[in-house]
């Protein structure tokens, strides 16, 4: 099965739904088999007095609250009924993360397939029995969390029906660190929860989202946005739209690259084993009757005599013919 990948648009389109439609479009051309945004009333998920992540203040007005920051990124339900119209003329999947109950339900009537749980729901207890009581797919995002925090969550969410799981490794930091990606608590997660697994990324860069996949990921999700200079939260620790499409090219490589996992030689390969290999051939000429021995035989290219891996079984045995130097031998 591909490697599932989300191109994660978020809030990047500013609140405009044309660049939410320009977004689609860059997600549709890189090759990106989703995109998602977030969906949200700003006063159902946030007071009015809540301080902004360290982040938001370095990207945005410093002085505005959490809630004036996203109240300018809200989209309406209509907005998001038009994305979603678009996503279908333009052959690629819609999915939105909701924040509320109210958006979770537009969402439900939408008839959004696969649902996607954020890193900061994870502990959003009644939330999670919302999603998993529409018995669909689900995505469930870990950072911040603890080995604790997942099995809770991933508990709730299978004993009210959700449907079936992908937990995906996350480090929330805006952009992650190198050294703070612990790439391989992927693995942990996998082998603790016996679920499927992905990596949801914010590391500047592709390298970290190609190696998961190489690691076993079954989905990426990763930031993009069209300018990475322009103001928002989220657009520094994004990829622009040629980065995005070199991920996904790179992401269709590694998997292909990832085989079947029976070592034995592939047809690309078989035509140079006799250019690459050895057999035994006369280190001089050999008289017929002579024992071969290991100062009249060595080991040289081509491979299409007798392996040297049957070294001892010539050796002792008589020349059944006359051989010149550097001929193969035969018995």
């Amino acid at each position: 099965m591909s490697v599932f990948v989300i191109a994660e648009a978020g809030v990047n389109h500013n609140g405009r739904l044309d660049l939410a439609k320009k977004l689609v479009d860059a997600a549709k051309e890189a090759g990106a088999d989703c995109i998602k945004f977030q969906t949200f009333v700003s006063k159902n998920i946030v007071s009015k007095t809540a301080a902004k992540a360290d982040y938001q203040k370095e990207q945005t007005d410093s002085e505005e609250s959490q809630y004036d920051m996203l109240k300018k990124l809200e989209l309406s339900f209509e907005d998001f009924e038009a994305l979603n119209t678009y996503c279908k003329h333009k052959s690629i999947e819609f999915m939105s993360t909701a924040f509320d109950f109210d958006s979770i339900d537009f969402l439900e009537r939408l008839g959004m397939d696969t649902w996607k749980v954020p890193s900061g729901e994870i502990t959003n207890l009644p939330y999670l029995i919302k999603i998993a009581k529409l018995n669909k797919p689900v995505i469930l995002s870990t950072g911040m969390s603890t080995m604790a925090d997942i099995r809770s969550a991933i508990k709730a969410l299978k004993d009210n029906g959700a449907g079936a799981l992908t937990v995906l490794h996350c480090t929330t930091e805006y952009p992650t660190p190198f050294e703070d990606v612990n790439l391989t608590a992927m693995n942990t997660i996998r082998e603790t929860f016996e679920v499927k697994v992905g990596y949801s990324d914010h590391t500047r860069g592709i390298e970290v989202p190609i190696a998961a996949v190489a690691l076993g990921a079954t989905v990426i999700e990763k930031h993009f946005t069209l300018d990475r200079t322009m103001e928002g939260p989220d657009h520094k620790a994004s990829l622009e739209p040629n980065e995005l499409r070199a991920m996904v090219e790179s992401i269709r490589h590694i998997e292909s690259a990832l085989g079947t996992g029976l070592k034995q030689p592939v047809e690309s390969e078989i035509k140079n084993i006799v250019a690459a290999r050895k057999s035994i051939v006369a280190m001089k000429a050999i008289q017929k009757g002579d024992l071969f021995t290991e100062e009249n035989l060595t080991v040289k290219r081509p491979g299409n005599g007798i392996s040297p891996m049957q070294w001892f079984d010539v050796l002792g045995k008589p020349a059944p013919r006359d051989f010149e130097e550097d001929e193969l031998i035969e018995l």
